[in-house]
């Protein structure tokens, strides 16, 4: 058993496709099947299950998974310690919701690459469902979420900083031009929802129930950018975080709605599994973004 079969399986096992796999590894796609070959057979066992052309992992490519994991996260440890100059080096896999890659992250990765360019970052929108899933296989190395908070005994949980959601309308909207909006005022109103964009609108939906409050039909997106364009274009109401409509908001294109209740805000969490290994790679990444989003808003409070 050698680790980069053991890297070929986790990659094969993300993907479920031999060819996305070669291609990610820069390997030929015979010698990503032989490596996988090899490590059955070493083992004694199926890993995947190729179905036509499908490729699904066996209940032992399941189990290896995370030893596999541990395995070559001991191996980048070793190379980090013993290693003449423990660099930050290969790649991360980060699960993040979509307004805070678009209005957050850019600055977080232009400083990284500024010090790391040869360190390749994967970004996956986030998904509430699956994260903690993903988290203890090592299919993601760190996620981040909008969320009050995220209950799981395996996940160690870092608080980025509160930030404030806001009610968009069109500017044409009946209730833009009225005084403050509370709850009441949503019953039957369209409400256009992200999918990708982590859980604040939990949060959101269980306030309207708490109060009693049906709105109308709900219009799911995997894009924040079309909401804001169907909102804009007066479809219905969203509630999304402050930052990603400040353009829009500047511009006149949309119309923030003063709420009644007590102010709407969402924490932004860094997440990782409680036993994974902060590689060199992963702990400069998180120190960035401590950086931009811990000590950069003090000092703009401070300003």
């Amino acid at each position: 058993m050698e680790i980069r079969q053991l890297k070929t399986f986790q990659t094969v096992a993300a993907l479920l496709n031999f060819n996305r796999a070669a291609r990610q590894l820069h390997y030929a796609q015979s010698t990503v099947s032989a490596q996988i070959q090899a490590l059955e057979d070493d083992l004694g066992v199926r890993l995947f299950d190729r179905l036509g052309k499908r490729v699904l992992l066996t209940e032992a490519g399941e189990k290896l998974r995370p030893f596999a994991q541990k395995m070559c996260d001991l191996a980048e440890e070793t190379r980090g310690e013993v290693g003449a100059a423990p660099l930050a080096r290969g790649s991360l896999c980060i699960r993040i919701p979509e307004s805070l890659g678009t209005h957050v992250m850019p600055e977080v990765v232009k400083r990284f690459q500024a010090r790391f360019p040869s360190v390749k970052l994967q970004f996956i929108t986030c998904a509430y469902d699956g994260l903690a899933r993903d988290l203890r296989q090592g299919v993601t190395d760190l996620a981040f979420l909008l969320a009050e908070s995220i209950q799981d005994a395996d996940l160690k949980v870092e608080v980025l900083g509160f930030h404030p959601l806001v009610l968009v309308a069109s500017p044409d909207h009946p209730l833009a031009g009225t005084g403050q909006v509370s709850t009441r005022d949503l019953a039957g109103q369209p409400l256009l929802l992200s999918r990708v964009d982590c859980s604040y609108r939990m949060t959101f939906e269980a306030l309207l129930a708490g109060d009693g409050v049906s709105p109308g039909v709900i219009i799911e997106f995997n894009s924040v950018a079309a909401i804001k364009e169907c909102v804009r274009a007066g479809v219905g109401l969203s509630i999304l975080p402050a930052w990603a409509v400040d353009r829009e908001r500047a511009a006149g294109r949309l119309a923030v709605l003063p709420w009644e209740a007590d102010p709407l805000e969402v924490a932004a969490l860094m997440v990782w599994h409680r036993d994974k290994w902060l590689s060199p790679t992963l702990g400069a990444f998180m120190g960035v973004v401590r950086e931009v989003m811990v000590d950069g808003v003090a000092e703009a409070a401070g300003g």
